[in-house]
């Protein structure tokens, strides 16, 4: 059983240790953690997450965790990381990684509430939250290795409630310091709450993926750490994680001699507005031609001289809408952030706003624009491009091409622009001293003694 995967990973879930994160998995982790933080706090004022915290009112517990942005109000554990998983994912402005995933909403929020559960005497540090956090991260990175399916944007399940449920309980497991056969264990019950279908992507049932993952991680460590068992072999076999991939082949993970995170070896991707990933690479060219279009015509986009605009972009049939009706369309909408960019230079929160998705000129221009999938653009976050071509009257055309957008791993944003983003999006729920507050104690989290200060 030693040499099964399962056991391979339960081995070195138990086994890793402060000493063998590097300085750039810290850091790389510190601003994802940042980040998090900071579109959790701005998600708690959306529709979906005022309705699931308005849900999880009807429990109650001596235990309590916070619900991020409200002094006043905590639940249970389990609970506040489904609530704040919700709402870090509520907007679609979470971090994304390749093989596609998004990895830190389904983590942060479970091991933050798991931390507050622990009593005054065994205080969690800032620096033993790192390291559950990372194994987290770590382990939805492996998991996703497994297949060369999963490189590819997903088409039938949504990857967090797979590889982000698993990941959540391997980071409750490091935390909650279970053996072996505990992480085991939590691992294989874990895997019996993983899953959701991707039809439900750009609805408002969406978040819940990641609310879910966050709570069924934590439920699977709190399970496994009262003796509840499971499959020991989950990740050894077809019917186990296999289920969710044609091409499954699982690998032994590294020794833990000079341990090498993905974390290290690949940054992930954050987000400068609310939307699918795929459509920031349409958002940066689609603002490029604007910026060619305008220069001589009083910054307003000239709409009666525009015959035609042409996105070529990889073929993604969720983020394929021609007409989308609600904010949760609009951010699965190529055709929408590429007008939106066209009509305002950028994108923001504001965009998705319900009087900017049905403003007539943005309706106009969806009219006119059509999508092309030319066959060396692979749906892959590593891999595609977007072209946005504006063909006018006149029969001249604009175009300009995005590789790699601003907050790409290839093109990561900058600490400055990494803390307005997080600035911006915290200060809509905290006082300016909190939003400060949390910036030092993340920047300086190896450090902190007691991390429900956080």
């Amino acid at each position: 059983p030693s040499q099964t995967i399962t056991g391979n990973f339960a081995s070195v879930i138990h086994g890793l240790n402060a000493n063998h994160l590097t300085d750039q998995v810290i850091q790389r982790s510190k601003r994802m953690i940042l980040d998090t933080l900071g579109v959790g706090l701005l998600g708690t004022s959306t529709e979906v997450c005022h309705k699931v915290t308005q849900y999880s009112k009807i429990y109650s517990s001596d235990i309590s965790s916070t619900i991020w942005g409200h002094l006043d109000f905590r639940l249970p554990p389990l609970y506040a990381a489904f609530v704040n998983g919700v709402a870090v994912h509520s907007m679609d402005f979470d971090d994304t990684w390749h093989p596609a995933t998004h990895p830190s909403g389904a983590v942060l929020p479970a091991v933050i509430a798991l931390s507050e559960a622990f009593p005054q005497k065994k205080k969690i540090s800032g620096l033993n939250l790192l390291l559950a956090f990372n194994v987290g991260i770590e382990v939805q990175g492996r998991l996703l290795r497994f297949s060369s399916e999963a490189r590819n944007i997903p088409k039938r399940f949504h990857p967090p409630t797979v590889v982000g449920t698993m990941g959540s309980a391997a980071a409750c497991a490091k935390l909650l310091a279970l053996d072996q056969l505990k992480c085991k264990n939590a691992l294989a019950i874990a895997a019996s709450y993983a899953g959701a279908p991707l039809a439900n992507a750009a609805t408002q049932t969406k978040p819940l993926h990641v609310g879910n993952a966050a709570k069924h991680g934590l439920e699977a460590a709190c399970l496994a750490s009262q003796g509840l068992q499971g499959n020991k072999q989950i990740l050894d076999m077809e019917s186990g994680i296999g289920a969710f991939y044609t091409d499954y082949n699982p690998q032994a993970l590294p020794t833990l001699q000079s341990y090498p995170w993905l974390l290290d070896q690949q940054d992930v991707a954050i987000k400068r507005f609310p939307a699918h990933l795929g459509t920031h690479w349409v958002a940066d060219a689609a603002s490029s031609v604007r910026r060619k279009l305008v220069e001589s015509s009083d910054n307003l986009l000239p709409l009666d001289k525009i015959e035609k605009v042409i996105l070529k972009v990889p073929e993604v049939k969720y983020v394929n809408r021609h007409s989308p009706t609600s904010e949760h369309e609009a951010r699965h909408s190529f055709q929408f952030v590429a007008c939106s960019a066209l009509l305002d230079g950028s994108m923001s929160v504001q965009s998705f706003a319900s009087e900017n998705v049905h403003r007539p000129a943005l309706r106009e221009l969806l009219c006119k624009t059509q999508l092309e999938h030319p066959p060396d653009n692979t749906p892959s976050f590593e891999s595609l491009y977007c072209e946005v071509s504006v063909i006018l009257r006149d029969g001249n055309t604009i175009s300009d091409r995005c590789d790699t957008f601003y907050g790409h791993w290839r093109k990561p944003l900058k600490k400055e622009d990494l803390e307005k983003k997080f600035q911006s999006n915290a200060s809509s729920v905290l006082p300016a001293e909190a939003t400060e507050g949390i910036i030092e104690t993340v920047y300086n989290l190896e450090k902190v003694e007691d991390c429900s200060v956080l």
